[in-house]
């Protein structure tokens, strides 16, 4: 597979998401995706060998625009505490932005590609709040006696599910602040070192 610095790829990964998200995977075409790309169709088979292989390079791209969106916003915070608060805010605001693209992953990995797959495009994002998680019990933020590894994934796990339920399940029975307020407090109860 290209590397996502490559253009042509980046254009096919664009295209797709519009395409998909405007018709839906089964009514997808490869010839509409090149199309809106601006590509010929022989070049979308040198990246990808089915519309199918395009999901998970999609959830990919989504996994790397929120990590990396999550490290841009993190510079000055200087405690665990900030962070977390930046993860929620940041999650959030991307899964508003990209909600369709997020049901297209789900249903399209949940059709085609096991639950390794998901877990080797989580990794990277999973180890990154590991390392903070590492670093906030050295400062003695946090408690010290929780496995770190699973700890990262919870909390990744539990930021994302709840920021699904607001903009996709349409669960809003509760402000945008006070859900975001709610998780960053259960999760401060659960790891505060008092």
């Amino acid at each position: 597979m290209a590397r996502s610095s490559d253009d042509k790829y980046n254009k096919i990964l664009q295209a797709a998401i519009d395409v998909i998200s405007e018709k839906g995977l089964d009514k997808t075409s490869i010839s509409a995706i090149v199309k809106k790309a601006g590509i010929a169709q022989g070049t979308f088979y040198l990246y990808f060998s089915s519309k199918k292989a395009l999901i998970p390079a999609i959830a990919d791209n989504l996994f790397t625009i929120t990590l990396e969106a999550v490290k841009d916003e993190i510079q000055g915070k200087e405690t665990f505490w900030d962070v977390l608060e930046v993860v929620i805010d940041e999650t959030f605001k991307i899964t508003d932005a990209y909600k369709d693209v997020i049901v297209l992953c789900y249903s399209g990995l949940a059709i085609d590609y096991s639950m390794e797959k998901w877990e080797s495009i989580y990794q990277p994002y999973y180890e990154w709040l590991e390392d903070i998680i590492n670093t906030a019990i050295h400062n003695n933020e946090i408690i010290n006696d929780i496995n770190v590894k699973w700890t990262a994934r919870t909390i990744i796990n539990l930021i994302e599910n709840a920021s699904e339920r607001f903009y996709i399940s349409h669960e809003q029975d509760n402000s945008l602040n006070v859900v975001k307020n709610e998780i960053f407090n259960f999760i401060k109860r659960s790891l505060f070192r008092g």
